[in-house]
């Protein structure tokens, strides 16, 4: 099996910064690890992930680009059957809920752990 394959130029292409991915923020990383995984476990396919990210951006052009990524994985997962949109709406609002840097903090999470 082969892993998915980053487009280097284009509207899907991560942002670099001399030939290395770059992540503003800690959550970025882990959504662009997320979707590779998830494209390389064939719950999605990369080449439908990436369309949907191409269509998200197309969409909204001054969107963070991770910002899209994001999205276009809810849409790959939504496609595939494994989330219906409520859910995903759900899951987002309990996310946005959490305290600003709570998955970056150095913290016990058995209180609050889902």
């Amino acid at each position: 099996m082969s892993g998915p394959v980053l487009d280097t130029t284009g509207p899907a292409a991560p942002p670099r910064s001399n030939g290395e991915l770059v992540f503003a923020a800690p959550w970025e990383g882990r959504a662009f690890g997320l979707a590779v995984a998830l494209a390389e476990a064939e719950v999605f396919t990369w080449d439908g992930f990436r369309d949907r990210l191409v269509a998200r951006i197309a969409a909204d052009p001054a969107a963070p680009y991770y910002g899209c990524w994001l999205a276009a994985c809810e849409d790959a997962l939504v496609a595939a059957g494994r989330l219906d949109g409520a859910e995903v709406l759900t899951r987002a609002a309990d996310l946005a809920a959490r305290p600003a840097g709570h998955d970056d903090a150095d913290h016990d999470h058995t209180d609050h752990a889902r």
